[in-house]
């Protein structure tokens, strides 16, 4: 048996020792990381307290984006900015939940992108309500049953969400923040691929991969259904079957990843908004969205879009939307830059208001970047 020589085992010794060091190194950092993240909870249990005195939200969406921007701000690596911001996001979750519990509904079952948004932009120290169409999310809201809805608004592949702007039209709730989600759509299955023959996902995840579909599987049948995840729970019980969802649903129905990144738009983003009953704070990086009824008489549109013109105001997105009856109407919804309480935006929603028939301002949000 070979023996080794004194310097190997000086060596070895040294790389022990040094690791050692290192370990107990990481030891009394994660000391004083958990009495530092302790004594920051307590500063925000304490901010907490004096809201509600005050009759504030304790969820601050505008606040806490100001916050995780900040973090990416200051930081100097080498962790990089998302991977601060989701350590950041846990930290504000958790100390949020000493104070209020908070139910966020979405559209269901768990790890849908619903649920992703969700989780991006409240952490996971909240209760999830899961629920079976965006229709029932703005219903837990609307009630009170939960204190936040999270719905798909638009998608840079697919556009506007139909039964998101109908709600809209019919209810009164706010949008309160905006989580701009990456959306990466996976194949997934408990079979391999040449052994698919349906596909189950949502209309809108298999309209976002159907070139990719076409050149990959073009004999396979494309079933529509619910959700995402409903999708891959589909595809863990039924034979030859794939599903498009998320990776995490994946891992979650213990599904095997056939292809990634399949969305045949590389820069797939979907927008979600969440609904509440209340505007966020300004912070001066802003978004207001109204949704306005003209007159049925020409030009009627084009008075009302020149007043943002006119106000110095960019708009960020515009949509025409059928209203229900048999005058056959239709409601538009613009987004434009800046808070209810600007001047230019304040000027801008009175002269509309005087030009339309209904003005309803939908809510001013922090403008977030996209995650994911």
């Amino acid at each position: 048996m070979a023996k080794s020589s004194p310097q190997t085992a000086a060596g070895d010794s040294g790389k022990s020792s040094s690791l050692a060091s290192l370990r107990t190194k990481i030891d009394t950092i994660d000391r004083d990381l958990v009495g530092l993240m302790n004594a920051r909870a307590e500063v925000a249990r304490q901010i907490g307290l004096i809201k509600r005195t005050d009759g504030q939200a304790t969820y601050d969406p505008a606040r806490e984006e100001m916050v995780l921007e900040r973090v990416a701000a200051s930081n100097a690596g080498p962790l990089s900015d998302d991977s601060l911001k989701a350590i950041y996001r846990e930290l504000i979750s958790g100390s949020r939940a000493i104070e209020q519990h908070i139910r966020v509904a979405h559209l269901g079952p768990a790890w849908t992108y619903s649920h992703l948004a969700a989780l991006h932009r409240f952490g996971s120290s909240v209760e999830f309500v899961p629920v079976a169409s965006i229709s029932a999310a703005f219903e837990e809201v609307q009630a009170g049953h939960s204190h936040y809805g999270v719905v798909p608004l638009e998608n840079s592949t697919d556009g506007r969400i139909a039964d998101t702007l109908d709600n809209f039209s019919r209810l009164p709730v706010k949008i309160c923040a905006e989580v701009p989600l990456r959306i990466h759509h996976t194949l997934l299955a408990a079979c391999d691929r040449t052994s698919v023959t349906e596909v189950y996902s949502r209309p809108q995840a298999l309209s976002q991969c159907r070139n990719w579909l076409a050149r990959h599987l073009p004999n396979a049948r494309l079933i529509e259904v619910t959700s995402t995840s409903a999708a891959a729970e589909t595809a863990a019980k039924t034979p030859r079957a794939a599903a498009i969802a998320s990776r995490q649903a994946g891992v979650h129905h213990g599904l095997d990843v056939l292809a990634e990144d399949i969305e045949d738009v590389a820069d797939n983003t979907t927008r979600f908004a969440v609904i509440g009953h209340d505007d966020a704070k300004r912070t001066g990086k802003d978004k207001t969205a109204l949704m306005f009824e003209i007159e049925h008489k020409p030009g009627g549109l084009a008075d009302a879009l020149s007043v943002p013109k006119k106000q110095k105001l960019n708009l960020t997105w515009i949509e025409s939307f059928p209203m229900a009856g048999k005058d056959r109407g239709y409601i538009f919804f613009v987004e434009l830059e800046g808070h209810r309480s600007d001047l230019r935006v304040r000027r801008a929603i009175s002269s509309l208001e005087k030009r339309c028939k209904r003005v309803v301002i939908l809510g001013s949000y922090a403008s977030a970047a996209a995650v994911g």
